[in-house]
């Protein structure tokens, strides 16, 4: 498979618009474009949409752009499209979508992995409460309260923990911290449902299940990552769009989870500087143009390296 040389800090171009990628000639000339977009800090905030994110999805498409929503939700890719459309987006744009939740589901039922085989049936659920809790029909998992009861542990959300009754408790982080610190005791493996550690909801950034992962793994745990960075999301993808990393670009808010994950899938990458870094880049204001050497010096921090940065997805 085709790919792009991963570039470095010194390569990153600077557009106000997604306009001036979609019309160069290497996308002009694609046969198949193929545009992998997250969705939290690029298309909207999980309340309402970005200014010109909607117009911007249809103009892409009216150059022929072949778009997939890559996302890291703990949820199903049918539920993310849906929630989509609740927001006033067109599900027609996309030709598909592809989630850590749903990657995560489809490992779970069919079990044709030599680590997912030897998972065990009985887990520790950690899950979401006001966001609603993620349901495990289907895949024949029996929901346990007790350490020693369970085989694995399987993190959707920071906020409950799913009872064997089937409904969930509410539990703060200090809580989940005694929980893991018993579970990495017994030596029992995570399966986290959604990398990132932090996401943009209405302007604010909230801790997500890949802080768990990451705590576990300080504890010596071993986790199970399902979605960015890693390639078996951005695989998927793009066999959802029918096209080689040559003929992709991901478009992300994430350093250290769309971008990275772009770069080790040998794929071009947008940096959208309006989400989770807007404050470490020192921005105050939705579309305020990020000082390119802050960018470097970010690109760096993290070892991520796009081919593009913009202030927002807009046209």
């Amino acid at each position: 498979m085709a790919s792009i040389d991963v570039p470095n800090a010194c390569d990153i171009k600077s557009f106000t618009g997604l306009q001036q990628i979609a019309e160069t000639r290497h996308y002009k000339l694609s046969l198949v474009q193929a545009w992998l977009l997250d969705q939290f800090g690029v298309l909207h905030d999980g309340k309402q949409p970005y200014p010109g994110a909607i117009s911007t999805l249809k103009n892409l498409a009216a150059h022929g752009a072949k778009m997939i929503i890559i996302s890291n939700s703990s949820r199903r890719a049918s539920t993310t499209l849906d929630k989509l459309k609740s927001l006033g987006f067109d599900p027609s744009l996309f030709v598909g979508a592809i989630t850590s939740g749903e990657l995560t589901y489809q490992h779970l039922q069919r079990r044709d992995d030599p680590w997912f085989q030897a998972l065990g049936k009985t887990c520790i659920h950690m899950t979401w409460s006001d966001r609603g809790a993620i349901s495990l029909e289907g895949l024949g998992l029996q929901v346990v309260e007790s350490v020693e009861q369970a085989e694995f542990i399987l993190v959707h959300g920071t906020e409950a923990l799913g009872r064997s009754s089937g409904d969930s408790v509410t539990k703060k982080l200090e809580e989940f911290e005694k929980i893991l610190e018993e579970c990495a005791a017994k030596r029992i493996p995570m399966v986290v449902a959604n990398p990132d550690f932090v996401t943009v909801e209405a302007r604010e950034l909230r801790i997500m299940p890949g802080t768990l992962a990451a705590s576990y793994e300080k504890l010596g745990g071993e986790v199970k990552w399902m979605g960015k960075p890693y390639q078996i999301i951005y695989k998927s993808a793009m066999a959802i769009a029918g096209a080689d990393a040559c003929d992709s670009i991901a478009v992300g808010d994430s350093l250290h989870h769309d971008i990275k994950g772009a770069n080790a899938s040998g794929i071009e990458s947008a940096f959208i500087t309006c989400g989770i870094h807007s404050s470490e880049l020192g921005l105050k204001e939705f579309g305020e143009l990020a000082d390119l050497s802050s960018v470097h010096a970010l690109a760096l921090k993290y070892d991520a390296y796009p081919s593009y940065v913009l202030p927002s997805f807009t046209w």
